[in-house]
């Protein structure tokens, strides 16, 4: 009978080849296998139907002490249970134990946006080496079209289609989205490839199709791009710590301030979930003031000039 590391190695060979998830995610999956094997050693487990709902329970306290954040564990139950359906239709292991332990409960904290003043502050880059002509490009793209850092770095010459104005991107689960691009983000870009084939690479040849590349000519890296904008952020001296994803929070946040349309940030953004997208429904309250104020039929009639009138007397 194959054992629990060969299944378990099998599953991921299944998710690599079959399901072609990316490395990150699949990087998660081991990690989270991992443990998963590691306690079953140490309590003398070999077979997966041998595991029961206590294990996994035992698994997740584990990682308690261990100070993993409820968001850690909720990704760890998520995995096991993953795996656990795949024996099902593999092995007939017909029993799921993470099915029956619930996800430890966690806060969920809203993201930090840059409001839109900041947002143009950190966009005033002074183009002075081809350095600066792709860091202002990256940072627009990354504001223009709301794209995550690996879609960013993932992104093509190719990619681009200057007839719609918009980028191809490749999201979660190889899914794929059209997103707009908006003007001052096309002339940064454009600027860009001016100098891209000639920018003095210290390799051998420059990457065909990669849309951004680094000194020695290749694709950048999440790595790469993440300290670009750190750099950008302490030369410009604002005190704020930005980072990639800050930027698409800024996207998300004010295109849904302006429009209200929560389906429309959700297929922007590529969540599958619309419950993903609700967290950038926190609007600031001024802004809600302002739009009872000048929407509901009796705040409107009551709003005197120099209070807001969120509930105004009723003298009727």
């Amino acid at each position: 009978m194959i054992g629990l590391a060969e299944q378990v190695d099998a599953f991921l060979s299944h998710l690599k080849n079959e399901r072609r998830l990316s490395r990150h995610t699949l990087a998660a999956y081991q990690h989270d296998l991992t443990a998963l094997l590691k306690y079953a050693c140490e309590a003398d487990i070999d077979q997966a139907q041998d595991l029961k709902a206590a294990d996994i329970r035992g698994l997740i306290s584990q990682g308690h002490r261990k100070g993993l954040s409820g968001r850690s564990q909720q990704r760890k139950l998520s995995a096991l249970r993953t795996f656990f359906d795949y024996l099902a239709r593999e092995s007939g292991v017909d029993l799921n134990p993470a099915q029956l332990v619930s996800a430890p409960k966690t806060p969920r904290r809203l993201p930090k946006t840059l409001d839109a003043d900041q947002v143009s502050k950190l966009l005033m880059v002074e183009a002075l080496s081809w350095h600066d002509v792709r860091d202002k490009a990256i940072l627009e793209l990354f504001y223009s079209s709301g794209l995550r850092l690996s879609e960013l770095t993932a992104c093509n010459k190719s990619s681009l289609s200057w007839d719609e104005n918009t980028v191809l991107v490749r999201g979660k689960g190889n899914k794929e989205r059209i997103l707009p691009i908006g003007r001052h983000a096309q002339t940064a870009l454009k600027d860009w490839l001016k100098v891209r084939d000639n920018a003095p690479t210290k390799g051998a040849e420059i990457d065909a199709d990669a849309l951004f590349i680094s000194e020695r000519g290749k694709r950048v890296s999440n790595t790469n791009v993440q300290a670009r904008i750190k750099s950008w952020t302490r030369k410009q001296g604002n005190g704020l710590h930005v980072h990639p994803h800050m930027l698409r929070h800024s996207f998300a946040s004010h295109i849904l301030e302006s429009s209200g349309d929560l389906r429309a940030i959700q297929e922007l953004l590529g969540h599958a979930d619309i419950s993903t997208t609700q967290i950038y429904t926190h609007l600031d309250f001024q802004h809600l003031a302002q739009v009872y104020d000048q929407a509901h039929p009796r705040a409107a009639r009551r709003a005197k000039p120099d209070s807001p009138a969120i509930f105004p007397e009723d003298k009727t």
